[in-house]
């Protein structure tokens, strides 16, 4: 009853605190008058290099600058940190039981966190949002634990798997757009390597990119969605069933047999692969709406020509393949999540909750609307896309209006598991292993570990 009796005063004072919301004209947050006054420790990975060109993480830091304007009394403290090692210290910090009061929480790190009491349930909380009506619920799927949900998806919806090819090129080679299958692709890749240019570009040296920006929409396109949603919920599916092996085989078949890709494939970077790109050298680039961000700007001023030839697909169809061809993964991989401890501070916790609300919030939604054609937790109404140059409104249109989605693979299930699989992906792509070996492989890590 004690937990119960601080939330529900903690959602009343954020209620009454943010009624009054101010017509967004630059980054204005809702109006409020918090009771808490003191530090509240905010961990991230906005960082200003990572904000240039990137739409959500420059929409998080403006949101936060201005929240932070508004509330004086409040010392906000902030941890920034690069993504990679933001990952490493938040990992490291959950292990000594030492979260930050608020941080983003990965989705595949939800359930375990939350099984071991480290993160605090914010199911109440968040449907009593002001802005409950306009979240994009379906974002909120990596953060749930049953029904219960324990974060804000927060930056920008984004692809992982955009394929971004030069028209020109493509039109050389014979296609009056990029092709539908992959067979179509390995015929034009006999063009490409006689001309000495890659055909496709893509950098798996992290060994996440394999995962997240290859396998889990070419999965989807075999065993459909119901199949994934079952191995979140252990409800049957096994990463040994035929349909995902299959798609394992795909994917060596397509990096090991065919010369569609560059050679450097798994030393290289998906940074380093799409300077391919854009220096030419790759007739198209597969990664995610951060490298398509980043290759506009690259291109805007240097290389118009280049940069009005952009054209966005998704993956090719396999042939054996039955599902959804029209695909491409989205989601928001991360949210903001509290601390569990602030249960026992319903002022501090007040707080929290009003940040949480507003870097998610109409706020947030409208200036990477406005200013970047993006999407987040909040619907931002129509987005006018007259304000933008073509390639922009054509990625938007690609993004949220004319494809199909899929779930990111490692935005659910945990990292023990995860490990283990994009591993072997380096392995199976290099030709030094089976699909079989690495399916099971993975089923054992899965049983082991979720």
């Amino acid at each position: 009853m004690k937990k119960r009796s601080i939330l529900c005063i903690a959602m009343a004072a954020v209620m009454a605190a943010s009624l009054v919301v101010p017509a967004f004209a630059a980054v204005d947050v809702a109006e409020s008058d918090l009771a808490y006054a003191g530090d509240l420790n905010v961990m991230h990975f906005s960082t200003s290099e990572e904000s240039e060109g990137n739409g959500g993480s420059d929409g998080f830091r403006t949101v936060l600058a201005a929240w932070n304007e508004a509330h004086p009394d409040i010392n906000l403290v902030e941890n920034v940190l690069a993504n990679a090692e933001y990952k490493t210290q938040i990992a490291t910090l959950a292990a000594a039981g030492d979260l930050p009061d608020v941080f983003l929480l990965q989705g595949m790190n939800t359930k375990q966190w939350a099984e071991q009491g480290l993160i605090m349930d914010l199911t109440d909380i968040i449907a009593a949002s002001p802005y409950y009506d306009d979240y994009a619920q379906n974002y909120f799927t990596p953060f749930k634990v049953g029904d219960s949900i324990y974060g804000y998806p927060v930056l920008t919806g984004g692809t992982c798997t955009v394929v971004i090819y030069d028209k020109a090129m493509w039109q050389e080679a014979g296609f009056d757009s990029f092709p539908t299958t992959w067979e179509e692709v390995e015929e034009a890749s006999a063009y490409f390597s006689e001309q000495g240019i890659d055909t496709i570009a893509f950098g798996n040296g992290g060994k996440w990119q394999a995962n997240s920006c290859f396998l889990s929409t070419l999965g989807n396109r075999y065993t459909g969605p119901d199949w994934f949603q079952s191995l979140i919920d252990k409800s049957g599916a096994a990463f040994t069933d035929e349909a995902f092996v299959k798609a394992l085989e795909e994917t060596r078949y397509l990096f090991c047999d065919t010369d569609i890709f560059n050679d450097d494939y798994n030393a290289v970077t998906n940074e380093d692969a799409r300077e391919y790109y854009i220096s030419g050298d790759a007739a198209a680039f597969i990664g995610g709406n951060w490298d398509e961000s980043y290759i506009w700007a690259a291109l805007k001023d240097d290389d118009p020509e280049k940069f009005d030839n952009i054209g966005f697909a998704v993956l090719p169809q396999p042939a054996d393949a039955e599902f959804a061809p029209d695909s491409q993964n989205i989601g928001l991989g991360y949210a903001v999540a509290f601390n569990s401890a602030l249960a026992d501070d319903p002022d501090k916790l007040a707080a929290a909750i009003d940040f949480a609300q507003e870097v998610t919030g109409p706020a947030f939604s409208s200036y990477v609307a406005e200013n970047y054609a993006l999407g987040g937790l909040t619907d931002a109404g129509e987005v006018d896309l007259s304000a933008f140059d073509q390639i922009t409104a054509d990625f938007y249109n690609w993004s949220y209006v004319d494809t199909e989605k899929c779930e990111i693979y490692d935005s659910y299930i945990n990292s023990a598991v995860w490990d283990v699989v994009n591993t072997d992906l380096q392995t199976l792509m290099n030709g030094e292993t089976t699909a079989e070996e690495v399916a099971a492989n993975a089923q054992a890590a899965y049983e082991a570990n979720y």
